[in-house]
């Protein structure tokens, strides 16, 4: 009887077929699906955020507006940049680049700031990026330029256009913030500052200010208007979770005028 030839067999045998990488392509699959799902919900989150920019955007009440158009002492234009008000005469060379707060129309400051014009300080006013300054990544030369005949630039801003002021301060020669305070630590810098808030605002609130004193160089200067909200400084009507203003626009046109105008002409 024949013995079987084992070793024989087992080297004549088929090699084993190798079994495909199942788990090598599921695993990249799933990959594949992770990333879809984040890629959708980022995509959803941007388009949420945008659309929520635009909507409940305060607009500028229209008699302050047309005030300021059909005023001989300022020539207004507006390039979709920025709204720029220079003096028709007078000019001092002095300018100032002010971001809106949020979600509020910049035409809703012409009035209140016209008075600066008057003055002789030519005013550059933003339209922020998404109606919200602090997304507004462009620098402070983009709005500076607008006006090559100006020596001198202020950077200010109201709420949250006041933040992003903070941010842009280092290349402007003085800061001025109405209703508003830094974010960030300015107090090496040495840049003259004027905060001008109001005894009634009731979002950037006195307490607040006092809180934020120590983020500004220590002789930063500082103003409260008497019965003056948080929309008081601007003309946009009343806002959500604000004071009660009891000053009246004129007058708080005229106290800002009287505030601002010497510390950017000094």
């Amino acid at each position: 009887m024949t013995e079987p030839h084992t070793a024989d067999s087992a080297q004549d045998a088929p090699p084993a077929e190798t079994a495909p990488p199942q788990r090598k392509r599921t695993g990249w699959r799933v990959l594949g699906r992770i990333l879809a799902v984040l890629g959708a919900i980022l995509v959803i989150a941007v388009v949420g955020f945008v659309t929520w920019s635009q909507i409940g955007v305060m607009a500028a009440e229209p008699e302050p507006v047309a005030a300021v158009q059909a005023n001989p002492a300022i020539d207004v234009t507006d390039d979709g940049t920025a709204i720029v008000l220079s003096p028709t005469s007078g000019a001092t060379g002095e300018g100032l680049v002010y971001y809106p707060g949020a979600k509020v129309d910049a035409w809703a400051y012409a009035a209140k700031l016209s008075g600066l014009v008057e003055e002789g300080t030519t005013l550059v006013i933003v339209r922020p990026w998404l109606n919200l300054a602090l997304f507004d990544l462009r620098p402070l030369s983009t709005f500076t330029e607008l006006a090559p005949g100006v020596d001198t630039w202020a950077v200010g801003g109201h709420s949250m256009g006041g933040v992003r002021a903070c941010i842009v301060s280092a290349d402007a020669d003085r800061l001025v913030l109405f209703a508003a305070y830094c974010g960030s630590d300015i107090s090496g810098t040495g840049i003259p500052v004027l905060s001008v808030s109001g005894s009634e605002d009731a979002l950037a609130t006195p307490q607040k200010i006092a809180d934020s004193r120590h983020l500004l160089p220590t002789d930063a200067e500082f103003a409260e208007i008497a019965g003056a909200s948080h929309s008081s400084f601007g003309d946009y009507g009343p806002q959500p979770g604000d004071g009660t203003p009891t000053i009246s626009d004129d007058d708080m046109t005229a106290q800002l005028t009287e505030l601002v105008s010497p510390f950017l002409t000094p």
